[in-house]
């Protein structure tokens, strides 16, 4: 790009474009003032935002990037300018900047509250009708707010002044140092300014929120101490739930282990948690003020792996201080840079700093799982991706980046050494502080650290695509001892079309079954640098009755079981009394089901034998989650009603024998409502909804009481009288989770002219109350798609005829929600897959829309992908029985 060019519409930021601006643009400060003392007035739709840039510029031209409701005035360098000239779109574009001396810009203009989660969003809390106010910016929303360079590679120093109720906690990623009661009931904070970072991760929270506050005190090498004020808020409402000491405490033992890992003192003053509502992430690492899904905050029964979950994502948002806010990839190609690593360490950080000493397990069990998922998808991509604009960005937060990235740095640490990585990660840090980076820059760090020759093993690790596979081969003489073994890997580049060949560290197990107990007899550790090593601990021994590669899941590939190790898992899983072993055995199966190789029924019926004595909360709750989505999705349709019946069966008389308030028998009861929904278990449900005691000691929550009633009502359920009650409960306690709850079962009906109404609903993005919001929609959607093939099929021509409107006129996080909630994915197999109307229907739309935007074609090929890989399943499952 060598000019500035002018067009419409510009949200859409392009790769050339950012490069353009930051070898133009040097940034000194920028100052935000915001006036949100109006939120609390539903009737008001925006609020003053005013900016000031302070910056030097080598061209006379630049563009500033703003999504407003309106602007009213433009000053640069003192001089007022046109608006009607200046402004096109999302973009204000100025002439005649100096290239001699520093520009000052202030930008007056009115920004819209959200209701999407992108930009500042605005909630009503229906108990109390208090309004509460976050922002969330990541990639590129902070635009929505007010005006800036809208590039992680432009960073600056912002300084927050905030206006609004006087009783409200106003709070930026700064501490307070100047506050001012107007005396007409607000007040105006004014934030020290930040040290240098990137528009995606300034925040800005502001509500009645309940807080709680601490100090960790950080001794650093040089003796001196580091003191870092901490805070945890959430809605007023939830105080009750709040185990906000709980928080401030896992955040010492992140912030201790960090200093330690790192050797680089915390650098952003202060560390709040804050916990919000209809979040559309887990969390965001906005320094000095994260913030997290308040899903967090139980108000039901929390489980070890809900805890355990809460604990990780601390600190993964921890790990990002120093990977991703500290040092800033350049541009969203190398966002692995900050999420791998983060996922990587932060999973790490919850396995030594704190009691989840299972964090590996729960690692292995779902997160690989996501991985091999995404890896697996037509739109997979190698971890460094190529991202040529915004929208491409959006995207990639997915499990490559994520979950694959950090499994691929679990193996790194496994080939170069724990101790290298932490140097070079120290290195990196020090080289780079408050800077922008890219692979290379990582890279070198690692060669100076390691010694080793890292340019191979990126390229074989970093730059290609797919899932490798490991089987053992093996030969045996007449007498059933090995003469030869060897582990092999194999795969095929999806993107490429070359085989998968890199280099593993890792180890190999061989396991006896004595007296039914499947016991780890001998193990060699192995590096895989072909397709092929020899097992030479296994020559001249009788053959084991399970081989296991990656025992320790050292590296990231998926396992395809000799016969024989598959016929013991299958009946002897549950004696398996490793964890980790035990989660990466399970997860290998379960893309062998995914992939078809595997019947459906078959692994159906392993969990229902084995998955009881899994003692490990998280790959419990994965199980039961793969024992449901075995019986809708991959189950042929004549053999689903008998398997239900006997799942509900078993997960019944599960509720009998676990302990009353454990995690086993709270995570089974959830399940059974989720296989209520088909009809199922109606007795069990009815038991969980009655106001007397049920007979299975199970202690009936708010989660487990709304689950209840969704499952009456998609199961048609739901009469007069049982719908009174639930509106009835809803009033009396009327929380986001029960009002979202409602509508989900309101739509979960197998009514046609409920399911009208509904679809109507999602695609319009209102209903007879106003527009919705995010988890509103979403909750809708849920319901919709609770119905059968058969009921729902009518709405397929209506959904492919409004998804190109929808995606064009609707947010990205909107137009998602919309275009997957709807997505008729749920379909039973009768002849071949490819004859499958919806199906044929998604190829019909795919062949006449090839030049439909990239990410809209992204988002309906991935869910073609999932279709047809549950109608594959069907059809296996069928020849199987």
């Amino acid at each position: 790009m060598d000019t500035l060019e002018r067009y419409a519409p510009n949200e859409n930021l392009r790769r050339d474009e950012a490069a353009w601006r930051a070898a133009n643009i040097s940034w000194h400060y920028a100052a935000v003032e915001l006036d949100l003392s109006n939120a609390t007035q539903a009737q008001e739709t925006s609020y003053t935002a005013i900016t000031t840039l302070n910056f030097s510029s080598k061209s006379p031209q630049t563009f500033i990037d703003y999504i407003h409701e309106s602007i009213e005035s433009i000053v640069v360098n003192g001089a007022e300018i046109s608006v009607a000239d200046a402004v096109l779109d999302a973009r204000i574009y100025l002439d005649g900047l100096r290239t001699d001396a520093a520009n000052t810009v202030r930008i007056t203009g009115r920004s819209s509250y959200s209701r999407s989660g992108e930009g500042l969003h605005r909630f009503v809390d229906p108990q109390d009708g208090k309004t509460y106010l976050y922002t969330q910016f990541e990639p590129s929303e902070a635009r929505r707010v007010f005006a800036c360079f809208e590039q992680p590679d432009l960073k600056t120093s912002y300084q927050f002044t905030l206006t609004g109720p006087e009783d409200w906690h106003l709070a930026s990623n700064q501490q307070i140092i100047d506050e001012m009661n107007h005396g007409d009931g607000t007040k105006t904070v004014a934030c020290a300014p930040t040290g240098p970072i990137s528009t995606y991760i300034t925040a800005v929270l502001a509500g009645p929120y309940h807080v709680v506050r601490g100090t960790h005190v950080q001794k650093l090498a040089d003796g001196e101490s580091l003191d870092i004020d901490m805070a945890a808020t959430c809605r007023a409402s939830l105080a009750e739930h709040f185990d906000g000491e709980e928080i401030l405490k896992l955040t010492s033992q992140g912030l201790d282990y960090f200093h330690e890992l790192f050797d680089y003192p915390y650098p952003w003053g202060k560390y709040d948690s804050a916990f919000v509502p209809e979040y559309n992430l887990g969390a965001m690492e906005n320094p000095g003020l994260v913030t997290f899904t308040e899903r967090y905050v139980f108000t039901s029964h929390a489980t070890e792996a809900q805890y355990e979950q809460r604990a990780n994502t601390l600190m993964h948002e921890m790990a990002h201080m120093w990977f991703g806010d500290l040092v800033t990839m350049t541009w969203w190609d190398d966002l692995w840079l900050k999420e791998s690593f983060a996922d990587y360490i932060g999973t790490l950080a919850n396995d030594e700093a704190t009691e989840f000493t299972t964090a590996w397990t729960t690692f292995a069990a779902r997160r690989k799982a996501w991985a091999y998922v995404a890896d697996q998808m037509p739109t997979t991509h190698p971890i460094v991706a190529d991202i040529p604009d915004l929208l491409a960005a959006d995207q990639n937060f997915d499990g490559i980046t994520y979950a694959k990235g950090a499994s691929v740095l679990k193996q790194l640490a496994a080939f170069v050494g724990a101790e290298a990585f932490r140097d070079a990660a120290r290195a990196y840090f020090r080289r780079h502080e408050y800077a922008n980076t890219s692979l290379e820059d990582f890279l070198q760090a690692l060669e100076k650290a390691s010694g080793r020759d890292m340019r191979s093993w990126a390229d074989a690790w970093l730059k290609t695509s797919g899932v490798p596979k490991l089987a053992v081969t093996y030969t045996v003489d007449d007498a059933g001892i090995l003469t030869a073994a060897n582990l092999e890997q194999h795969g095929m580049d999806p993107i490429t079309g070359h085989a998968i060949v890199r280099p593993h560290v890792l180890t190999v197990g061989a396991y006896s079954l004595n007296d039914g107990v499947l016991t780890r007899t001998a193990t060699q550790r192995v590096e895989l640098t072909g397709e092929s090593a020899a097992l030479d601990f296994l020559v001249g021994q009788p053959l084991p009755d399970l081989i296991l590669p990656n025992v320790g899941d050292e590296t990231y590939a998926l396992i395809e079981f000799d016969e024989n190790s598959l016929k013991t898992l299958l009946g002897h899983l549950g004696s398996l009394q490793e964890s980790l072993p035990r989660a990466t055995s399970w997860a290998s199966l379960w893309d062998a089901v995914r992939q078809s190789k595997l019947a459906s029924q078959t692994y159906v019926n392993a969990i229902l034998e084995h998955a009881h004595t899994v003692t490990d909360s998280g790959v419990f709750a994965m199980l039961l989650d793969q024992l449901v989505t075995s019986i809708s999705k991959y189950v042929a349709p004549e053999l689903r009603v008998t398997i239900r019946e006997r799942a509900a069966a078993v997960l019944t008389g599960w509720l009998a024998d676990f302990d009353a308030g454990s995690d086993q028998q709270t995570t089974t009861a959830r399940t059974l409502a989720r296989l209520a929904r088909a009809g199922v278990a109606r007795e069990v449900i009815d038991s969980f909804l009655a106001e007397d005691q049920n007979p299975y000691r199970v202690t009936v929550d708010e989660q487990l009481r709304w689950a209840s009633y969704i499952a009456l009502a998609a199961a048609g359920g739901l009469d007069a009288q049982a719908e009174a009650r639930m509106l009835q409960a809803a009033k009396l306690n009327p929380t986001s989770v029960a009002q979202n709850a409602v509508r989900t079962a309101l739509a979960a009906r197998p009514d046609a002219d409920v399911k009208e109404a509904a679809f109507d609903t999602v695609l319009m993005g209102h209903d007879e109350l106003g527009p919705l919001s995010n988890d509103a929609l979403s909750a809708i959607a849920e319901g919709f798609a609770m119905g059968s093939a058969g009921l729902l099929s009518g709405f397929q021509s209506r959904y492919w005829a409004a998804i190109l409107p929808v995606f064009e006129t609707m947010s990205m996080e909107f137009a998602t929600r919309v275009i997957e909630g709807l997505y008729p994915g749920s379909q039973d197999l009768t002849g071949e897959p490819q004859e499958n109307p919806a199906l044929q229907a998604a190829n019909t739309w795919m062949e006449h829309h090839r030049g439909a935007p990239a990410a809209l074609l992204r988002i309906l090929i991935e869910q073609r992908a999932e279709l047809e890989r549950s109608l594959n399943a069907q059809q296996h499952s069928r020849a199987s029985r």
